[in-house]
């Protein structure tokens, strides 16, 4: 049965809407984010600036690069510190009308599947690592296993900061490459980050989805009584709900994802209507290409943005594409059966479909989101293959600031080899390009595929990791590589076949995730630093020119290229081999 056409209008809604809305969000991001000297701390910024000095700060600092990313990672180790805390003692703590025990209870099973309970703090450990990372990787149920005062004072608050966090990032790698001379004061940023872009984007979304039918109470969860009760000698049911809205609302806007429930965004009380569906995949990368938009103005160069934003686009709509394309085939696990031979429905709700299904997977894995409304483990391998390869190139939108600080490392790359093509010293926004950044550079880039490709191929060699797949072969070896992808990339989803609440999955995860959040943000900070120190050269005829179809060529290509020389050997032997194995009569 082909895809009807009423269908496929989702894509289309789902990539105009945050499109339209970013130009407009993105300018009032550049306004308020980075006002002129002569506007700081009056009007509404009288609000974060007032925050700041709450804290102790009473004027704005000018960090260099060094001090910059020492502030932001002590932040980032104070909030550590305390979540792991409050999770561990979540027990005693208020809002807890189900008695929800420490998430160290959780428990775990080994390799052989059995299952061992008491004390385990590795959960802890990676679900801490996870949100501090604005990765949201749930190696538990947040509906059973967390109070509510856990998934608002632990979860949603790090849903709000940490996205805030990677904006700061992004604010001082700009100012760096603009030639401030300084990269501005991160507690201040990240204040006007919170009070500017995403409580207000957050309320909006969450007043929307509870209008959508979204539950948003701290009532305990419902008893209720089916209507075959008696029949099925069932007394009550136990019907789970909370203040839902406020955390789906963050977690898609903050390129967070996760879920209040174990199933996501597949969940009725998370995603209860086509228009939840639409506003929840719109608000997935509203805020990513609403910070490229901010870019353009910050750098005072809109075309060298737009020249970013067109080859992020191409990247997420080609996956896009490729994933409805997939998912319009029957599922092979139907093949030879007596049932029609329409698109895949496996691990899919029917109220969503295989289009807007796929659609929501190509753009949550194109940003650092991570959030399902279908299980991805389901998909046909080719389209399993598109958030595999997107969260693998790491450049398409991915999180709020992560996503430019990522395409950023590529800039630099693509600068330099057009240089070596024409013998000439590599130039960025008339800054010349040495050996320093170039090596930074390359460092940057090496680690993604490093963290990913080592992890996994421990983990599909040894019985720790063999024994915990769900399926033999090269599904099973997908479910591994995309583990270890999505921790590296900071996006949170997974193929959920995999029984990843063990020891060494938490701790191995956990370090994954560290590993690809921190070096991926601060090391554009110095690169930036470095660049801003020099001085700017002027433009001739032979400079290399970054705002045109020419630079945007060289730029995918290179983001390509080194995509394809990292991965497609892992590919290969995954998605690539279990599509082929599919096609065996």
């Amino acid at each position: 049965m082909a895809l009807s056409p009423t269908a496929l209008l989702h894509p289309i809604w789902a990539f105009g809407v945050p499109i339209a809305a970013s130009l407009p969000i993105g300018l009032s991001m550049a306004r308020t984010l980075d006002p002129p000297a002569d506007r700081a701390g009056k009007g509404l910024d009288v609000v974060p600036t007032f925050l700041c000095r709450l804290m102790g700060k009473r004027q704005p600092a000018q960090m260099s690069w060094k001090q910059y990313c020492i502030a932001f990672l002590a932040f980032n180790a104070a909030l550590f510190v305390l979540t792991f805390i409050l999770l561990y003692v979540q027990q005693h703590l208020p809002l807890n009308p189900d008695g929800k025990g420490s998430l160290a209870a959780l428990g775990y099973k080994d390799s052989a599947g059995v299952q061992h309970d008491g004390a385990d703090t590795g959960v802890i450990f990676n679900t801490v690592c996870s949100f501090v990372t604005n990765t949201n990787l749930q190696h538990y149920s947040g509906e059973q296993h967390l109070s509510y005062f856990s998934q608002l004072a632990c979860i949603v608050w790090l849903m709000f900061v940490t996205p805030a966090a990677g904006l700061c990032a992004m604010l001082a790698t700009l100012r760096g490459l603009r030639g401030d001379g300084h990269m501005g004061d991160f507690y201040l940023d990240l204040m006007r980050s919170l009070v500017f872009v995403f409580l207000p984007v957050a309320i909006v979304i969450a007043l929307l989805l509870v209008g959508s039918g979204v539950p948003m109470t701290l009532q305990p969860a419902a008893k209720a009584t089916p209507v075959d009760g008696v029949a099925a000698k069932m007394e009550t049911q136990t019907i789970a709900r909370g203040p839902v809205a406020a955390l789906v609302a963050i977690k898609q806007a903050g390129t967070n994802g996760g879920g209040f429930f174990g199933p996501n965004s597949a969940h009725p009380f998370e995603n209860p209507t086509p228009w939840s569906n639409l506003l929840s995949v719109a608000a997935i990368v509203v805020l990513p290409m609403a910070s490229m938009v901010m870019a353009g103005r910050m750098l005072r160069n809109n075309r060298h943005a737009a020249v970013l934003f067109g080859v992020m686009l191409t990247l997420m709509l080609t996956g896009t594409v490729v994933a409805i394309w997939a998912e319009s085939k029957p599922s092979a696990a139907t093949a030879g059966l007596p049932v029609a031979a329409d698109p895949n429905m496996e691990g899919k709700e029917t109220r969503n479909g295989p289009v807007a299904s796929a659609t929501w997977a190509a753009m949550t894995s194109g940003t650092s989101n991570g959030s399902v409304n279908s299980m991805h483990d389901s998909l046909n391998p080719l389209a399993g293959m598109v958030p595999m390869a997107h969260m693998m190139l790491n450049v398409v939108f991915s999180g709020v600031g992560a996503g430019f600080e990522n395409l950023f490392i590529y800039v630099i790359v693509a600068v330099f080899l057009a240089g070596l093509m024409v013998g000439r010293t590599p130039e960025y926004l008339g800054k010349k390009v040495e050996a320093k950044e170039v090596k930074l550079a390359m460092l940057v880039m090496l680690i993604h595929p490093l963290l990913i490709l080592a992890a996994a191929g421990l983990f599909a060699a040894e019985p720790f990791g063999t024994k915990t797949v769900a399926n033999p072969g090269p599904h099973g070896f997908s479910e591994i590589l995309y583990e270890f992808t999505s921790s590296a990339a900071n996006n949170g989803s997974g193929f959920e076949g995999l029984g990843d609440n063990t020891p060494a999955w938490n701790i191995a995860c956990g370090i994954v995730l560290l590993l690809g959040r921190f070096p991926s943000l601060v090391l554009p900070i110095a690169l930036a630093g470095f660049l801003s120190v020099k001085k700017r050269v002027p433009e001739t005829s032979g400079t290399l020119r970054t705002d045109n179809l020419t630079f945007a060529g060289m730029l995918l290509g290179t983001v390509l290229l080194v995509g394809a020389l990292s991965f497609m050997p892992a590919v290969v032997l995954g998605p690539v081999a279990d599509h082929l194995m599919a096609l065996k009569p």
